[in-house]
Protein backbone atom coordinates (compact mmCIF):
# COMPACT_ATOMS: atom_id res chain seq x y z
CA UNK A 1 0.00 0.00 0.00
CA UNK A 2 1.42 3.48 -0.79
CA UNK A 3 -0.74 6.11 1.37
CA UNK A 4 1.71 9.08 0.32
CA UNK A 5 2.55 8.74 -3.60
CA UNK A 6 5.42 11.46 -2.84
CA UNK A 7 6.45 14.66 -1.32
CA UNK A 8 6.90 17.82 -3.10
CA UNK A 9 9.69 19.66 -1.89
CA UNK A 10 8.88 23.64 -0.47
CA UNK A 11 11.00 26.41 0.77
CA UNK A 12 11.06 26.68 4.51
CA UNK A 13 8.54 29.80 4.88
CA UNK A 14 6.93 31.00 7.41
CA UNK A 15 3.72 32.63 6.54
CA UNK A 16 1.59 34.21 8.73
CA UNK A 17 -1.68 32.69 8.31
CA UNK A 18 -4.68 35.55 9.08
CA UNK A 19 -3.24 37.51 6.54
CA UNK A 20 -2.64 35.28 3.66
CA UNK A 21 -6.35 34.06 4.04
CA UNK A 22 -7.63 38.10 3.82
CA UNK A 23 -5.28 37.67 0.63
CA UNK A 24 -6.73 34.88 -1.08
CA UNK A 25 -10.33 35.78 0.02
CA UNK A 26 -9.73 39.22 -1.15
CA UNK A 27 -8.62 37.28 -4.62
CA UNK A 28 -11.43 34.90 -4.65
CA UNK A 29 -13.70 38.33 -4.59
CA UNK A 30 -11.99 39.81 -7.38
CA UNK A 31 -12.75 36.35 -9.72
CA UNK A 32 -16.27 36.42 -8.67
CA UNK A 33 -16.26 40.19 -9.64
CA UNK A 34 -14.46 38.72 -12.81
CA UNK A 35 -16.77 35.99 -13.61
CA UNK A 36 -20.25 37.87 -12.83
CA UNK A 37 -18.91 40.68 -15.86
CA UNK A 38 -17.65 38.30 -17.94
CA UNK A 39 -20.95 35.90 -17.42
CA UNK A 40 -18.64 33.33 -16.57
CA UNK A 41 -20.28 30.90 -14.41
CA UNK A 42 -17.60 29.07 -13.40
CA UNK A 43 -15.25 31.73 -12.31
CA UNK A 44 -17.64 33.46 -10.22
CA UNK A 45 -18.73 29.79 -7.98
CA UNK A 46 -15.28 29.32 -7.81
CA UNK A 47 -14.35 32.86 -6.76
CA UNK A 48 -17.36 33.02 -4.25
CA UNK A 49 -16.59 30.01 -2.66
CA UNK A 50 -12.92 30.85 -2.56
CA UNK A 51 -13.47 34.48 -1.02
CA UNK A 52 -16.77 32.64 1.49
CA UNK A 53 -13.98 29.84 3.00
CA UNK A 54 -10.60 31.82 3.14
CA UNK A 55 -12.71 35.01 5.02
CA UNK A 56 -14.49 32.90 7.34
CA UNK A 57 -12.20 30.57 8.58
CA UNK A 58 -9.21 33.37 8.61
CA UNK A 59 -10.61 34.86 12.18
CA UNK A 60 -9.99 31.01 13.64
CA UNK A 61 -5.58 31.71 12.80
CA UNK A 62 -5.40 34.92 14.14
CA UNK A 63 -1.79 34.99 15.80
CA UNK A 64 -1.13 31.74 13.90
CA UNK A 65 1.98 31.16 11.56
CA UNK A 66 2.36 27.81 9.17
CA UNK A 67 6.09 26.53 8.05
CA UNK A 68 6.14 25.35 4.79
CA UNK A 69 7.53 21.87 5.02
CA UNK A 70 7.83 19.02 1.67
CA UNK A 71 4.11 18.73 1.10
CA UNK A 72 2.69 14.76 0.51
CA UNK A 73 0.84 14.28 -2.30
CA UNK A 74 -1.82 11.85 -0.93
CA UNK A 75 -2.82 8.40 -2.89
CA UNK A 76 -6.26 9.21 -2.67
CA UNK A 77 -6.10 12.75 -3.70
CA UNK A 78 -4.49 12.20 -6.42
CA UNK A 79 -6.27 9.27 -8.07
CA UNK A 80 -9.25 11.98 -7.14
CA UNK A 81 -8.05 14.53 -9.11
CA UNK A 82 -6.81 12.01 -11.89
CA UNK A 83 -10.35 10.98 -12.07
CA UNK A 84 -11.99 14.29 -12.06
CA UNK A 85 -9.91 15.30 -15.32
CA UNK A 86 -10.36 11.72 -17.00
CA UNK A 87 -14.04 12.56 -16.72
CA UNK A 88 -13.64 16.21 -17.75
CA UNK A 89 -12.62 15.00 -21.50
CA UNK A 90 -14.89 11.69 -21.53
CA UNK A 91 -18.07 13.93 -20.63
CA UNK A 92 -17.29 16.86 -22.46
CA UNK A 93 -16.70 14.20 -25.62
CA UNK A 94 -20.25 12.59 -25.29
CA UNK A 95 -21.83 15.95 -24.43
CA UNK A 96 -20.49 17.21 -27.64
CA UNK A 97 -21.33 14.03 -29.32
CA UNK A 98 -25.21 14.73 -28.10
CA UNK A 99 -25.28 18.23 -29.47
CA UNK A 100 -24.60 20.09 -26.02
CA UNK A 101 -22.85 23.22 -26.81
CA UNK A 102 -19.29 22.82 -25.18
CA UNK A 103 -18.59 25.86 -23.86
CA UNK A 104 -21.53 25.83 -21.62
CA UNK A 105 -20.84 22.37 -20.53
CA UNK A 106 -17.52 22.83 -19.67
CA UNK A 107 -19.02 25.77 -17.16
CA UNK A 108 -21.31 23.37 -15.60
CA UNK A 109 -18.59 20.79 -15.48
CA UNK A 110 -16.66 23.35 -13.23
CA UNK A 111 -20.15 24.28 -10.96
CA UNK A 112 -20.72 20.38 -11.00
CA UNK A 113 -17.02 19.36 -9.47
CA UNK A 114 -16.74 21.74 -7.27
CA UNK A 115 -20.36 21.22 -5.84
CA UNK A 116 -19.68 17.46 -5.99
CA UNK A 117 -16.65 18.32 -3.21
CA UNK A 118 -18.94 20.37 -1.44
CA UNK A 119 -21.24 17.98 -0.74
CA UNK A 120 -19.17 15.11 -0.48
CA UNK A 121 -17.57 16.69 2.69
CA UNK A 122 -20.66 17.79 4.19
CA UNK A 123 -22.04 14.40 3.92
CA UNK A 124 -19.39 13.39 5.77
CA UNK A 125 -19.56 16.02 8.73
CA UNK A 126 -23.37 14.84 9.18
CA UNK A 127 -22.29 11.49 9.45
CA UNK A 128 -18.87 12.18 11.91
CA UNK A 129 -19.91 14.94 13.57
CA UNK A 130 -17.66 14.21 16.79
CA UNK A 131 -14.39 14.37 14.18
CA UNK A 132 -15.46 17.98 14.08
CA UNK A 133 -14.29 20.72 16.91
CA UNK A 134 -14.21 23.81 15.31
CA UNK A 135 -15.27 25.35 12.11
CA UNK A 136 -11.98 25.38 10.84
CA UNK A 137 -11.91 21.60 10.79
CA UNK A 138 -14.14 21.55 7.87
CA UNK A 139 -11.25 22.67 5.63
CA UNK A 140 -9.04 19.80 7.12
CA UNK A 141 -9.12 17.92 3.56
CA UNK A 142 -5.55 16.59 4.09
CA UNK A 143 -7.03 13.96 6.66
CA UNK A 144 -9.50 13.00 4.55
CA UNK A 145 -13.43 12.54 5.07
CA UNK A 146 -15.51 12.60 1.30
CA UNK A 147 -18.66 10.53 1.24
CA UNK A 148 -19.05 9.21 -2.44
CA UNK A 149 -23.00 9.67 -2.01
CA UNK A 150 -22.56 12.97 -1.15
CA UNK A 151 -20.36 13.88 -4.31
CA UNK A 152 -23.62 12.61 -6.17
CA UNK A 153 -26.07 14.53 -4.55
CA UNK A 154 -24.39 17.68 -4.48
CA UNK A 155 -23.26 17.28 -8.25
CA UNK A 156 -26.59 16.74 -8.84
CA UNK A 157 -28.12 20.36 -7.43
CA UNK A 158 -24.91 22.21 -8.89
CA UNK A 159 -25.93 20.69 -12.42
CA UNK A 160 -29.67 21.48 -11.75
CA UNK A 161 -29.04 25.22 -10.51
CA UNK A 162 -26.26 25.69 -13.35
CA UNK A 163 -28.51 24.44 -16.23
CA UNK A 164 -31.93 25.46 -15.48
CA UNK A 165 -30.78 29.19 -16.40
CA UNK A 166 -28.89 27.82 -19.21
CA UNK A 167 -32.79 26.54 -20.59
CA UNK A 168 -31.02 22.98 -21.12
CA UNK A 169 -32.61 20.33 -19.34
CA UNK A 170 -30.78 18.59 -16.89
CA UNK A 171 -30.99 14.88 -18.30
CA UNK A 172 -28.96 14.93 -21.02
CA UNK A 173 -26.40 16.21 -19.24
CA UNK A 174 -26.79 13.27 -16.46
CA UNK A 175 -26.18 11.25 -19.36
CA UNK A 176 -23.23 12.16 -20.80
CA UNK A 177 -22.19 12.51 -16.80
CA UNK A 178 -23.02 8.92 -16.03
CA UNK A 179 -19.75 7.17 -17.77
CA UNK A 180 -17.39 9.50 -16.50
CA UNK A 181 -19.38 8.37 -12.69
CA UNK A 182 -18.60 4.63 -12.93
CA UNK A 183 -14.98 5.26 -14.42
CA UNK A 184 -14.78 7.97 -11.34
CA UNK A 185 -16.31 4.89 -9.07
CA UNK A 186 -13.09 2.56 -10.23
CA UNK A 187 -10.23 5.17 -9.94
CA UNK A 188 -10.92 6.75 -7.00
CA UNK A 189 -11.48 3.43 -5.34
CA UNK A 190 -8.30 2.41 -6.34
CA UNK A 191 -6.92 5.29 -4.27
CA UNK A 192 -8.80 4.26 -1.54
CA UNK A 193 -7.02 0.83 -1.74
CA UNK A 194 -3.83 2.32 -1.96
CA UNK A 195 -4.65 4.41 1.40
CA UNK A 196 -6.07 1.58 3.08
CA UNK A 197 -9.25 3.66 4.07
CA UNK A 198 -13.61 1.86 3.48
CA UNK A 199 -11.69 -1.56 4.28
CA UNK A 200 -14.27 -4.82 4.80
CA UNK A 201 -15.08 -7.22 7.28
CA UNK A 202 -11.86 -9.87 8.80
CA UNK A 203 -11.82 -12.66 6.05
CA UNK A 204 -13.37 -16.36 7.71
CA UNK A 205 -9.96 -18.25 8.25
CA UNK A 206 -10.98 -20.91 5.00
CA UNK A 207 -10.78 -17.85 2.59
CA UNK A 208 -8.48 -18.09 -0.72
CA UNK A 209 -4.60 -17.18 0.55
CA UNK A 210 -4.80 -14.60 -2.88
CA UNK A 211 -7.98 -12.91 -0.79
CA UNK A 212 -6.31 -12.36 2.17
CA UNK A 213 -3.10 -10.97 0.80
CA UNK A 214 -5.18 -8.26 -0.91
CA UNK A 215 -7.37 -7.44 2.30
CA UNK A 216 -4.05 -6.82 4.53
CA UNK A 217 -3.15 -3.41 5.54
CA UNK A 218 0.36 -3.27 6.08
CA UNK A 219 1.45 -1.29 9.34
CA UNK A 220 3.25 2.00 8.00
CA UNK A 221 6.42 2.96 9.35
CA UNK A 222 6.21 5.97 11.89
CA UNK A 223 5.56 9.58 10.70
CA UNK A 224 4.53 8.60 7.42
CA UNK A 225 1.04 10.13 7.89
CA UNK A 226 0.70 12.88 9.94
CA UNK A 227 -1.92 11.27 12.28
CA UNK A 228 -1.92 7.58 13.07
CA UNK A 229 0.52 5.16 13.02
CA UNK A 230 -0.83 2.47 10.79
CA UNK A 231 -3.04 1.70 8.22
CA UNK A 232 -6.90 2.67 9.05
CA UNK A 233 -7.58 -1.37 9.22
CA UNK A 234 -4.64 -1.64 11.23
CA UNK A 235 -5.54 0.75 13.69
CA UNK A 236 -8.94 -0.54 14.19
CA UNK A 237 -7.79 -4.12 14.69
CA UNK A 238 -5.38 -3.08 17.34
CA UNK A 239 -8.53 -0.94 19.39
CA UNK A 240 -11.35 -3.14 18.96
CA UNK A 241 -9.64 -6.56 17.75
CA UNK A 242 -7.11 -7.56 20.06
CA UNK A 243 -4.61 -7.42 17.61
CA UNK A 244 -1.18 -7.09 19.08
CA UNK A 245 0.72 -3.47 18.36
CA UNK A 246 3.62 -5.21 17.37
CA UNK A 247 1.70 -6.88 14.27
CA UNK A 248 3.20 -5.95 10.92
CA UNK A 249 -0.50 -6.24 9.28
CA UNK A 250 -3.94 -5.84 9.99
CA UNK A 251 -6.15 -8.88 9.93
CA UNK A 252 -7.02 -10.20 6.33
CA UNK A 253 -10.13 -8.69 5.72
CA UNK A 254 -12.85 -8.00 2.54
CA UNK A 255 -10.87 -6.18 0.13
CA UNK A 256 -13.92 -3.86 -0.50
CA UNK A 257 -12.24 -0.94 -2.18
CA UNK A 258 -11.69 -3.55 -5.15
CA UNK A 259 -15.18 -4.98 -5.07
CA UNK A 260 -16.12 -1.28 -5.95
CA UNK A 261 -13.54 -1.16 -8.24
CA UNK A 262 -15.04 -3.99 -10.02
CA UNK A 263 -18.96 -2.90 -9.38
CA UNK A 264 -17.64 0.80 -11.48
CA UNK A 265 -16.24 -1.08 -14.51
CA UNK A 266 -19.90 -3.33 -14.39
CA UNK A 267 -21.66 -0.03 -14.02
CA UNK A 268 -19.12 1.54 -17.19
CA UNK A 269 -20.10 -1.45 -19.23
CA UNK A 270 -23.96 -1.16 -18.39
CA UNK A 271 -24.55 2.93 -19.04
CA UNK A 272 -22.74 2.50 -22.37
CA UNK A 273 -25.17 -0.20 -23.15
CA UNK A 274 -28.10 1.74 -22.28
CA UNK A 275 -26.77 4.84 -24.53
CA UNK A 276 -26.97 2.62 -27.50
CA UNK A 277 -30.76 2.01 -26.62
CA UNK A 278 -31.50 4.78 -25.37
CA UNK A 279 -35.16 5.64 -25.86
CA UNK A 280 -35.50 9.06 -23.33
CA UNK A 281 -32.94 11.01 -22.03
CA UNK A 282 -31.79 10.38 -18.70
CA UNK A 283 -31.91 6.70 -19.08
CA UNK A 284 -28.31 6.03 -19.29
CA UNK A 285 -28.15 8.30 -15.77
CA UNK A 286 -30.90 6.18 -13.87
CA UNK A 287 -29.76 3.26 -14.93
CA UNK A 288 -26.81 4.08 -12.89
CA UNK A 289 -28.34 5.61 -9.87
CA UNK A 290 -30.10 2.19 -9.71
CA UNK A 291 -26.97 -0.17 -10.40
CA UNK A 292 -24.75 1.74 -7.85
CA UNK A 293 -27.51 1.87 -5.39
CA UNK A 294 -27.45 -1.55 -5.32
CA UNK A 295 -24.15 -2.88 -5.70
CA UNK A 296 -23.04 -0.17 -3.06
CA UNK A 297 -25.54 -1.78 -0.52
CA UNK A 298 -24.83 -5.04 -1.24
CA UNK A 299 -20.94 -3.85 -0.65
CA UNK A 300 -21.90 -1.98 2.21
CA UNK A 301 -22.56 -5.22 3.76
CA UNK A 302 -19.42 -6.45 3.81
CA UNK A 303 -17.45 -2.53 4.90
CA UNK A 304 -16.23 -2.66 8.73
CA UNK A 305 -14.92 1.10 8.83
CA UNK A 306 -16.00 3.32 11.75
CA UNK A 307 -16.78 6.23 9.64
CA UNK A 308 -19.00 5.60 7.10
CA UNK A 309 -21.77 5.95 10.17
CA UNK A 310 -24.94 4.07 11.26
CA UNK A 311 -28.25 5.08 12.21
CA UNK A 312 -32.21 3.90 11.70
CA UNK A 313 -34.17 1.07 13.78
CA UNK A 314 -32.42 -2.39 14.70
CA UNK A 315 -34.14 -4.91 12.93
CA UNK A 316 -32.88 -8.33 12.17
CA UNK A 317 -30.50 -8.91 10.12
CA UNK A 318 -32.16 -12.16 8.08
CA UNK A 319 -35.05 -9.96 7.50
CA UNK A 320 -33.76 -6.27 6.76
CA UNK A 321 -30.92 -6.72 4.27
CA UNK A 322 -33.34 -9.24 2.10
CA UNK A 323 -36.32 -6.80 2.50
CA UNK A 324 -33.99 -3.98 1.40
CA UNK A 325 -32.44 -5.63 -1.78
CA UNK A 326 -36.32 -6.88 -2.34
CA UNK A 327 -37.56 -2.95 -2.67
CA UNK A 328 -34.79 -2.76 -5.44
CA UNK A 329 -36.03 -5.53 -7.57
CA UNK A 330 -39.54 -3.90 -6.91
CA UNK A 331 -38.03 -0.73 -8.57
CA UNK A 332 -36.48 -2.54 -11.10
CA UNK A 333 -39.75 -4.65 -12.01
CA UNK A 334 -41.70 -0.92 -11.95
CA UNK A 335 -38.98 0.85 -14.31
CA UNK A 336 -36.12 -0.52 -16.17
CA UNK A 337 -37.74 -4.00 -16.69
CA UNK A 338 -40.57 -1.94 -18.75
CA UNK A 339 -37.63 -1.08 -21.70
CA UNK A 340 -37.44 -4.64 -22.55
CA UNK A 341 -39.16 -5.29 -26.09
CA UNK A 342 -39.24 -8.88 -25.64
CA UNK A 343 -42.22 -9.99 -23.10
CA UNK A 344 -39.89 -13.16 -22.48
CA UNK A 345 -36.41 -11.18 -21.47
CA UNK A 346 -38.60 -9.28 -19.08
CA UNK A 347 -39.95 -11.52 -17.54
CA UNK A 348 -36.80 -13.77 -17.21
CA UNK A 349 -35.18 -10.82 -15.74
CA UNK A 350 -37.99 -9.63 -13.37
CA UNK A 351 -37.39 -13.58 -12.04
CA UNK A 352 -33.73 -12.98 -11.56
CA UNK A 353 -33.74 -9.74 -9.71
CA UNK A 354 -36.02 -11.72 -6.86
CA UNK A 355 -33.49 -14.69 -6.35
CA UNK A 356 -31.01 -12.73 -4.65
CA UNK A 357 -33.13 -11.17 -1.66
CA UNK A 358 -34.47 -14.81 -1.28
CA UNK A 359 -31.36 -16.52 -1.36
CA UNK A 360 -30.28 -13.92 0.94
CA UNK A 361 -32.54 -14.72 3.50
CA UNK A 362 -32.32 -18.27 3.53
CA UNK A 363 -28.24 -17.71 4.00
CA UNK A 364 -28.91 -15.18 7.40
CA UNK A 365 -31.80 -17.42 8.34
CA UNK A 366 -30.69 -18.12 11.72
CA UNK A 367 -31.81 -21.88 13.34
CA UNK A 368 -33.84 -20.05 16.36
CA UNK A 369 -35.51 -17.16 16.99
CA UNK A 370 -32.22 -16.76 20.20
CA UNK A 371 -29.79 -17.22 17.44
CA UNK A 372 -30.88 -13.44 15.69
CA UNK A 373 -28.78 -11.25 15.52
CA UNK A 374 -30.19 -7.09 14.49
CA UNK A 375 -28.10 -4.54 12.47
CA UNK A 376 -28.40 -0.95 11.66
CA UNK A 377 -28.26 0.36 7.78
CA UNK A 378 -25.15 2.73 7.20
CA UNK A 379 -25.55 6.05 5.29
CA UNK A 380 -24.48 4.99 2.30
CA UNK A 381 -27.34 1.84 2.47
CA UNK A 382 -30.20 4.28 3.28
CA UNK A 383 -28.86 6.84 0.48
CA UNK A 384 -28.86 4.02 -1.93
CA UNK A 385 -31.73 2.44 -1.10
CA UNK A 386 -34.27 5.84 -1.46
CA UNK A 387 -32.36 6.86 -4.45
CA UNK A 388 -32.64 3.51 -6.22
CA UNK A 389 -36.42 3.69 -5.71
CA UNK A 390 -36.77 6.84 -7.08
CA UNK A 391 -34.82 6.60 -9.65
CA UNK A 392 -37.49 3.09 -10.84
CA UNK A 393 -40.34 5.56 -10.20
CA UNK A 394 -39.02 8.30 -12.61
CA UNK A 395 -37.64 5.77 -15.21
CA UNK A 396 -41.08 4.58 -15.21
CA UNK A 397 -43.25 8.23 -15.80
CA UNK A 398 -40.36 9.17 -18.30
CA UNK A 399 -40.83 5.75 -19.80
CA UNK A 400 -44.65 6.36 -20.51
CA UNK A 401 -43.73 9.89 -21.81
CA UNK A 402 -41.12 8.26 -24.41
CA UNK A 403 -44.14 6.11 -25.71
CA UNK A 404 -46.45 8.97 -26.18
CA UNK A 405 -43.74 11.51 -27.49
CA UNK A 406 -40.98 9.96 -28.40
CA UNK A 407 -38.86 13.32 -29.96
CA UNK A 408 -39.75 15.54 -26.86
CA UNK A 409 -38.58 12.56 -25.14
CA UNK A 410 -35.31 12.94 -26.62
CA UNK A 411 -35.19 16.63 -26.90
CA UNK A 412 -31.67 18.85 -25.20
CA UNK A 413 -33.20 22.33 -24.66
CA UNK A 414 -34.24 25.38 -26.39
CA UNK A 415 -30.81 26.20 -24.65
CA UNK A 416 -28.99 23.88 -26.62
CA UNK A 417 -30.11 25.20 -30.05
CA UNK A 418 -27.49 28.10 -31.28
CA UNK A 419 -30.00 29.96 -32.70
CA UNK A 420 -32.73 29.51 -29.55
CA UNK A 421 -32.71 32.91 -28.14
CA UNK A 422 -33.23 35.00 -31.10
CA UNK A 423 -37.13 36.19 -31.32
CA UNK A 424 -39.42 34.30 -33.57
CA UNK A 425 -42.19 35.98 -35.31
CA UNK A 426 -45.64 35.02 -33.68
CA UNK A 427 -47.56 32.34 -34.90
CA UNK A 428 -50.01 35.09 -36.07
CA UNK A 429 -48.09 37.40 -37.98
CA UNK A 430 -48.37 37.16 -41.54
CA UNK A 431 -45.00 37.25 -42.96
CA UNK A 432 -44.44 40.60 -45.35
CA UNK A 433 -44.56 39.92 -48.60
CA UNK A 434 -41.35 39.60 -50.77
CA UNK A 435 -40.09 42.87 -52.08
CA UNK A 436 -41.57 43.49 -56.20
CA UNK A 437 -38.91 42.51 -58.75
CA UNK A 438 -37.65 45.45 -60.36
CA UNK A 439 -38.85 46.04 -64.01
CA UNK A 440 -35.93 46.89 -66.89
CA UNK A 441 -36.18 49.70 -68.93
CA UNK A 442 -36.26 48.33 -72.41
CA UNK A 443 -34.03 50.73 -74.60
CA UNK A 444 -35.07 52.49 -77.63
CA UNK A 445 -33.04 51.70 -80.65
CA UNK A 446 -32.21 54.12 -82.97
CA UNK A 447 -33.18 54.54 -86.04
CA UNK A 448 -30.27 53.71 -88.70
CA UNK A 449 -29.89 55.65 -91.79
CA UNK A 450 -30.93 52.97 -94.94
CA UNK A 451 -28.79 52.27 -97.75
CA UNK A 452 -29.69 53.35 -101.44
Amino acid sequence: MHPVLFRLPLPAWTIPLFPALLVLAALGALLALFGWRKRAADLLVIGVVLAAAAGLSASGYQGQVYTLAPLPIYSYGAMLCVSIVVGWFLTLHLAEKDGLPRDKMANCYFVTALAALVGARLLYVATNPQEFDSFKDLFALRRGGLVAYGGFLGGFVGSLLYLRPQKIRLLPWADDAAPGLALGVVITRIGCYMFGCDFGKPLAEGSPAWLQKLGSFPRWAEGTLLEGSGSPAWIQHVNQRGLSPDADGSLPVHPTQLYEVLAGALLLGLVMLVRKHQRFRGQAFLAFVLGYGYLRFVIEILRDDAERGEFGPYIGTHVFLPAALLIFAAAYVYGPSRSFTSPRLRYATDALAVVPPVALYFALKPASFADSSTLQLSTSQWVGLLTGVAAGVVWYTLDEGARKHPEAAMSLGPGAVPDADEPEPAADEEPSPPPAPVKKKKKKRKAQPSSS
